[in-house]
């Protein structure tokens, strides 16, 4: 089975396998705005072997319980879980890695590999990400809960725009941190920064497929039912 894993999407395969996103974050795979990828492609881009990234996949569906099928929820209880687990999370990821990223660019700015900038760039993405989940918290989200599918193309669209956006943002994250590797000589504040912008990074990276790849594919294939 391992080797028809390789031209699956990146996305299908975050939904039929539960702890296949773990698998993907440690290779550095985007399944969320690239999720339309399939494995064999997307691992060829970052030259790495899809072969072996499919046998260590094929390994978790031996291993029931790694966690919830959202694709067998309701839209409604799917809002709510991504409301709670990645809305409000944010609203408390953010403003602390701020916080940390200044702290660590005052004292340590004069060092080659301190990341000077991205406390600046950490709080442009907090805004632009504030602005986006009000959006769907105020108009999309409430469409979809009363069904209103008929006006959601567009708003879905913007959403999706934005999440590139998002992605975009994570990769600039990459590029400021060394992906994320704090210098071995790193103070206690530094490791701390970089823990929670991993963290923030799996966490976006979840958010934005269950979105893309769950709700919002849910609702235009609904949609294409309805008209097609």
């Amino acid at each position: 089975m391992s080797s028809s894993l390789l031209d699956h999407s990146l996305g299908s395969i975050a939904c039929d396998i539960p702890g296949a996103s773990r698998v993907f974050h440690q290779h550095r795979l985007d399944f969320c705005c690239n999720g339309g990828k399939s494995l064999r492609d997307a691992a060829a881009q970052k030259g790495i072997d899809a072969e072996a990234i499919a046998i260590e996949l094929q390994t978790l569906t031996d291993c029931p319980g790694l966690g919830r099928d959202w694709r067998e929820a309701n839209s409604s209880d799917l809002i709510d879980h991504i409301l709670s687990r990645f809305h409000d999370r944010h609203r408390v990821q953010l403003p602390e890695l701020v916080r940390l990223a200044r702290r660590v660019e005052h004292v340590h700015g004069s060092r080659p590999e301190c990341p000077n900038g991205l406390a600046d760039h950490l709080d442009a993405m907090q805004q632009e990400l504030e602005s986006h989940m009000l959006k769907e918290e105020q108009i999309l989200f409430p469409m979809l809960r009363q069904d209103m599918h008929a006006g959601v193309s567009g708003p879905i669209s913007i959403m999706r725009f934005e999440h590139d956006h998002h992605g975009e943002a994570l990769e600039t994250i990459n590029k400021f941190t060394n992906d994320i590797t704090p210098p071995g000589n790193a103070c206690n504040t530094w490791r701390a920064l970089y823990r929670g912008l991993s963290e923030l990074r799996e966490d976006l990276m979840q958010h934005i497929h269950l979105e893309n790849n769950v709700l919002f594919a849910r609702i235009q294939a609904e949609g294409e039912k309805v008209h097609g």
